[in-house]
Formats: structure tokens, sequence, C-alpha cells
């Protein structure tokens, strides 16, 4: 395409409503453009990227054996009113009624539609296993989206859906769509780990997560410096350590003992006041949950995961109770409380009932306790893991020391099970004409998302470094003189020649100075520029760039075997993994 007859309207400085590099990055290139908070345009750079990632996903989707459907966007009120999640999702799910007062939502996923259209459809065993698959805009009422494409309210997924006649059928489903994942990343030229992760409002038995480590990642990400294990923070589980010397000893520990503490309302107060570690202290939050006021208490240097949290509890959900509650309860302020001689259910993370002694609140403000055991002093109904993982941690599985890095999910499958066939009825005959209960999976990836994400891991001061399968155009040819004769018609036969091969060309023929074109190609981030100004062009000289290299190379004009080398080693990461 020629730069002078395409839509990219490029910016030269960063724009003010931008946070993280890949929002910044693909305004200024021209990619996309805000209609309304977290729903954007996609220009012409950016659905080419976007194209891409979808052209790699439905090609290793058809590989594993998935069929390609497109489903509605609006989705009618029953059938989430039927699957029980039409209160349960919560307000992300934008509701409305139509003309004739009918209730409908935009669908930010796919699971009951999907579900009804295969009950319809599904009598026997003999038709199964079976695997769907779309890509489709969704639409989520994120309270805050932010971070452009990251996280936004309108956005472009692939989502499927599997069916199988039990369990075995449908684990094997899941580890074939598992390899099809990692196929996608590595294609997408992705620095990438599938992590375990929580299944969340999808639901189901076990879920992993696919994502792109980048330092802007809002996801944090555990993983074993020996092993393969790794989970999403809110998942990853921990080694219990090791009970402290002495640890719920009541015989070696002194008699609790209450002491003032004016004015230390945080951990770091305490501390300080005391001259003690975090580590020698408890936390005491309450949380509200379905099931009442519940206490939580961990080591002071650690913090609650809600999603075990949750788990242990068995409810729907939790949250932090609100400060005016508390004090009402209480009598005493947030950074007051204490396990000991309260009067509601109190769970403890298992480092807890290890510890020799430990401080905590006494429930009264300006004063805390000092010489608590576990067991001694106060009990929990329940004892589990609650906490994030930290750097540090041992393994769960081999016992040695874990990373904490950040990420950027990219995708998420999930074993569903029989939650969405049994509550809308998906059934099918087996051999022996028994009605049974299809077992379903559920796989998603976020298009715009991994682009994003890809910038994250790819960019320097000038711009976007795209992977060579994800950028818009392959090549940029830039010609420096737009006036000398001959050097046009050389740069327009170079463009015939690169056009004939099928390699996506971004002809820049625009009557601007040479550092603009320079820095748009830059900051578009091309995998190689291609460069003839009229000293070069005298010379009989190229000049040829990758965009990941400091230095360029010269080879000569009528040398395009070279050229094609070049390009030809470029595409052959993506090539290459095609052909496994």
């Amino acid at each position: 395409m020629r730069f002078s007859r395409m839509y990219i309207p490029t910016l030269k400085e960063d724009p003010t409503e931008a946070e993280v590099i890949s929002h910044k990055l693909m305004l200024r290139a021209g990619m996309i453009r805000r209609l309304a908070a977290g729903i954007y345009a996609y220009l012409p750079l950016g659905l080419m990227a976007v194209r891409n990632v979808e052209r790699i996903v439905r090609e290793e989707m058809n590989r594993a054996g998935a069929q390609e459907l497109l489903l509605p966007g609006v989705q009618p009120a029953e059938l989430w009113q039927e699957s029980g999640r039409w209160e349960q999702y919560g307000k992300e799910l934008l509701r409305f009624t139509d003309r004739h007062q009918r209730g409908f939502c935009l669908g930010p996923t796919h699971e009951e539609v999907i579900t009804d259209l295969v009950r319809h459809e599904i009598r026997s065993y003999r038709q199964l296993p079976l695997n769907l698959y779309q890509i489709q805009t969704k639409f989520r009422d994120e309270i805050r989206p932010r971070f452009g494409l990251m996280r936004g309210r309108e956005f472009i997924m692939k989502d499927g859906y599997s069916f199988d006649v039990d369990d075995q059928m449908a684990e094997k489903s899941y580890h074939v769509m598992f390899a099809a994942y990692g196929r996608i990343f590595k294609r997408c030229g992705l620095d990438f780990r599938a992590v375990e992760a929580d299944s969340g409002a999808i639901g189901g038995s076990f879920s992993h997560e696919f994502v792109v480590l980048a330092n802007s990642g809002e996801d944090g990400v555990a993983t074993c410096s020996k092993c393969d294990y790794a989970a999403n923070l809110e998942k990853a589980e921990r080694a219990c350590p090791a009970p402290e010397v002495g640890g719920g000893d009541q015989n070696i520990v002194p008699a609790m003992e209450e002491i003032s503490t004016p004015d230390c309302g945080t951990i770091e107060e305490v501390c300080a006041f005391l001259k003690i570690e975090p580590r020698k202290t408890v936390k005491s939050m309450v949380y509200e949950s379905d099931r009442g006021l519940t206490m939580v208490v961990v080591n002071g240097a650690r913090q609650v995961s809600e999603t075990k949290l949750k788990a242990l509890l068995g409810v729907q959900w939790v949250e932090l109770a609100e400060e005016s509650r508390i004090e009402e309860d209480f009598a005493a302020r947030i950074g007051s409380l204490g396990p000991v001689t309260v009067k509601i259910e109190v769970v403890a993370d298992q480092e807890v009932a290890g510890m020799s002694s430990l401080v905590c609140g006494a429930n009264r403000d300006g004063f805390h306790l000092q010489h608590v055991v576990y067991g001694r002093d106060f009990t929990a109904s329940q004892v589990g893991d609650v906490v994030e993982v930290q750097a540090g941690d041992a393994c769960p599985r081999c016992g040695a020391v874990m990373e904490v890095v950040r990420g950027i999910e990219v995708g998420h499958i999930f074993k569903l099970g029989v939650k969405y066939s049994e509550a809308l009825s998906a059934t099918f005959l087996d051999q022996h004409g028994k009605e049974k209960l299809m077992v379903m999976g559920c796989y998603g990836i976020g298009i715009g998302r991994t682009v994003a994400a890809a910038i994250e891991q790819n960019y320097d001061e000038q711009g976007m470094m795209l992977p060579y399968a994800l950028s818009p155009f392959k090549v940029a040819l830039l010609c420096l003189d737009t006036k000398n004769e001959e050097v046009v018609a050389y740069c327009d036969r170079l463009y015939a020649s690169l056009q004939e091969r099928g390699i996506e060309t971004l002809y820049d023929d625009r009557n601007e100075r040479p550092g603009i074109k320079f820095k748009d190609a830059d900051l578009i981030g091309t995998p190689l520029r291609l460069t003839v100004g009229r000293k070069g062009f005298a010379r009989g000289i190229l000049e040829v760039k990758e965009r990941r290299a400091s230095d360029s190379v010269e080879i000569p004009i009528d040398d395009v075997n070279q050229l094609w080398e070049m390009i030809d080693k470029l595409a052959a990461h993506d090539q290459g993994i095609s052909s496994l």
C-alpha cells in the first residue's frame, strides 16, 4: 500500500489519556482511536494487526479439529436466567429491554448461547465430540476501563466450546486445546507462560491462563525456578512453611499480654513502635460473604488472596467489610482488630498455626496483644492457604524457590464439566440408550489484547517492534527523493516485485522530509526497512535495516536475491511453527 493513499494518522507526542506503552503507541501509530470509555475504533493499521492474530488462531483451531461459526451478540435474558448467571454475573453484564419489554444483554461470553444451540441439535453419542468456536465482538461493562485494548469494555474475542461424552474425553479435548494455544502464541512471537488459574465467573473445575510476560502486566505470576510449575497469584500455592521453634507450645511462650501502642493503626507503625519485623505479627481482616462476617488472620507480611478465601469458605462472593460496620460491631478501628475473644467466625492461614509467638490487635484502639499463641489464646474454625504467594516461597511440587513476575492474560481455557449442560439440560443418548449430560470445555483468546500484549513486549524509544507474524506490514519501502524520476522509477519497480511475492509492503511515496519518513517507519515498527535515496541510488546501493538491529546494511540495487533471503529469514519463525 502507498503511504500517500493510506489512512495512518500518526501523532508526534504521547497522548495524555494513555497510561501504558501499548496504548500510547497504538494511538500514536494511528492504529486505534477512542470513541468512549473502553470503546475503540480500529483504524486500518490496527485492524491489519488484529486480522493477523485472527489468521493464526483460525489456522490452529481448524487444525485442532474445531469448526468456526458465528453467534448473535445480543442474548435473551431467559437463557442467562436458566443458567443462573443473570444476577450472578454482576454489573459487568449490560442488560437492556427491547420495545416489547423483553430482557436482553450484550454478550460478554457465549456459554449459554452455544449450549442452547447444541442441546437442540445433538441427540446421540455418535455426534460427539464437537468443538465449535467463533471470533466476535464482546461487551463487558468494566467499572474502570483503562490501558486501551488491555482492559476495554468492547473487545474482539475468540471463544470456543467443546462437548464430550465423558470426563475422560473432555480431558483429551482440553489438552488438544492447550497444545493449540501454545502453538498460537509461539507463532505470534510472544514470550508467554501457561499458568494454573481460577475459573472466576465462567466456572468449571480447573483452568489455565496463557500469560504474556511484561513488566506492565496487571497479573502476578508465580513460577518455579526449577520445575515447570506456574500459576496466577490468585491461584498459586506454596509449600507450607515449617513451624517456628516453639510454635504453638504454650509452655515455651510467655502468657499473652496487652500493651499500649498509641497511634499505631498499621502493621508498619506497630512494627516500628515495638521494633519487630512484620512476620512476627498477624493481620486480622474482616470479610463479608454470603455466609456472613468472617475474620481472616494471616501473617503480617502477607496479603490475603480473596480467590483462595472464597474457595476455602465455599461461598459465591467475598469482599472486605465496610469500615463503618467494623467500627460499629467491634468498637475499634481496622488496625486494632485481633482474633482473641471475637464473636464472629475466625479463619486462619496455615502459616499462622505454626508461628511461635505473635502480635495482634487487642480489639480496642491504642492497644495490641503480644505473646499470642494459636491454639492457646485463640483458634479458628478453618485453617488453610488463604494468602498470595511471594517471591522466595517454596514450590508446592518440588520445594524449590519460586519467583513472581508480571504478565498480561491473553488466553484462558476452562474445563467446565457439566455446569452449563446440567443447568440447560444439554443431554445425549449413550450407546446403551441412556440419557447423559454433555461434558464441556471453554477456550478464549483476547484478539486485540494479544496485539497490545505483543507491543508491551516489543518496543523501544522510537516505537513498536511487532513480531513479523503480527506486523501489519512486513516491509517499509522509503523513497527519499520523490522528485528524482530514476529513484521513483526504481522504487516503483521494487514495490511491484514485493507485491508479486505477496510481501505486505508500506511504500512511503509521500513528499515529506526523510526524517519524518524514518520516524514514522520506526513508530509503526515494520520489521524490515528499505531506503532508497539519491546518493545511495547513484552508488547503486539499497540500504536495508531490520527494525531490531542497531545498524543497517547495504546491498547492490540489482541483487534482489539477497533481499529475498533476508525477508525469508524474518518470516521463518511463523512459517516454521505453522509447519509443525
